[in-house]
């Protein structure tokens, strides 16, 4: 029976393996031997973790993270097993089976769309997880060059993702912002998103966000390019009053400068009446950060804590990945460069990812929140396939 399917496969799809010989013409790839062997590697780690609980053994918090994540990995593994080995028997059936051939041929080319997206999706559960894949996250966003139409921008980047998080059902809060003196965009803000795994989902937001058009006060109908830059950090830890001394105790006396001064802001009996403003300067990085939202100087210092401390643990992943990629003579450049990594065009109703080439026509839905994850899965398919790549040229030269 030919089975219909509703799923097509996507240009620039993953090639990372060998291509199946075959007199059809197919596109379909397998995964590569060295991802297999991974994969019958998480099989045999999943059966140990079974037994262990078959047993009666207590799991731990560790333990049973662990279990939930093999198991999604083997259950793609045995279903993409399945689809390979239902693949290769109509293979044999075109080759072998004349009177079978057509109707073979027509099997295939309804499986290989279902067995790309498995595969894909495979892939990307084999490859090393970011370290920081299931922390909640920090949106740091500051106008660039443009005046107050970058200021604007920057305001609708926030509210871009202010919306995304109310689409996905996310928790978030401003931690801080603030608008320009004109009442026309911001400053600067910061947008915590308190959702687990936010991170690995938003991180491919960090940059230099591009716009085109024309401004609501230009005159002669001119389109004007303006920037916004978006930071994307880790959230470390919890940030409540409770904590602030916990933040104070990670860091050496010598190497942390902690200023408490009135706050100021657009009024209230708590502005220039209390020292509840914080502001910390780290010695040895140079970061500077400044927390005055709060009214009390110990939600303040937990906040600029939490802040410092998601900056210097995205120094530290940087760094890391930077002796990586130079030990392997890496010079391709990465997805994390500071350059523009995005356009958005008004007067053509397109955003561009200049990092990946992906074109979508539809920047109202996108600054909605509703079609950001295009934007974003296209993005991530394209890091996938670069980091694949060099895990592999690694297995390799081993």
């Amino acid at each position: 029976m030919l089975r219909r399917c509703t799923s097509f496969a996507r240009p620039g799809m993953l090639c990372i393996s060998r291509r199946l010989q075959s007199n059809t013409i197919s596109q379909f790839t397998e995964l590569h031997p060295s991802l297999t062997k991974r994969a019958e590697k998480y099989v045999d780690e999943l059966a140990e973790l079974e037994q262990w609980l078959a047993n009666g053994e207590t799991f731990d918090v560790e333990k049973q993270k662990k279990f939930s994540n093999l198991s999604a990995i083997v259950d793609s593994f045995r279903q993409y097993q399945n689809d390979l080995g239902t693949y290769k028997e109509l293979q044999k059936m075109v080759n072998d089976d004349p009177s079978l051939r057509d109707e073979a041929q027509q099997e295939i080319q309804e499986l290989e769309p279902e067995l790309i997206i498995k595969s894909q999706h495979l892939l990307s559960q084999l490859l090393p997880p970011h370290p920081f894949a299931d922390k909640a996250c920090i949106l740091e966003l500051r106008p660039g060059v443009g005046g107050t139409e970058a200021m604007i921008f920057a305001q609708d980047l926030l509210n871009m993702y202010i919306n995304y998080a109310n689409h996905k059902k996310w928790k978030y809060h401003i931690t801080s912002e603030n608008p320009n003196e004109s009442g026309s965009g911001i400053v600067d803000a910061i947008l915590s998103i308190d959702e687990p795994g936010s991170y690995d989902k938003l991180k491919f937001e960090a940059g230099v966000h591009r716009v085109q058009r024309i401004p609501a006060t230009e005159t002669k109908g001119r389109t004007h390019t303006s920037t916004a830059a978006v930071i994307v950090l880790p959230q470390m830890s919890e940030e409540t009053e409770k904590d602030s001394d916990a933040y104070e105790r990670t860091f050496k006396p010598d190497e942390i400068r902690i200023d408490v001064m009135r706050a100021r802001g657009k009024g209230g009996q708590h502005v220039n009446t209390t020292d509840s403003a914080v502001r910390l300067t780290h010695y040895p990085s140079g970061i500077v950060v400044s927390m005055q939202d709060e009214r009390s100087q110990h939600k303040n210092k937990a906040k600029a804590f939490a802040i410092l401390r998601a900056k210097l643990a995205e120094i530290e992943r940087k760094e890391k990945e930077d002796k990586e990629r130079a030990a392997r003579k890496d010079q391709v450049t990465t997805t994390d460069r500071s350059d523009k990594i995005r356009t958005y065009n008004y007067p053509q109703n397109r955003i561009t990812d200049h990092r990946c080439g992906f074109n979508l026509h539809d920047i109202t839905g996108v600054m909605a929140g509703e079609r950001l994850d295009d934007v974003i899965e296209a993005m991530a398919k394209y890091d996938s396939d670069k980091r694949a790549k060099d895990l592999l040229r690694a297995v390799e030269s081993a």
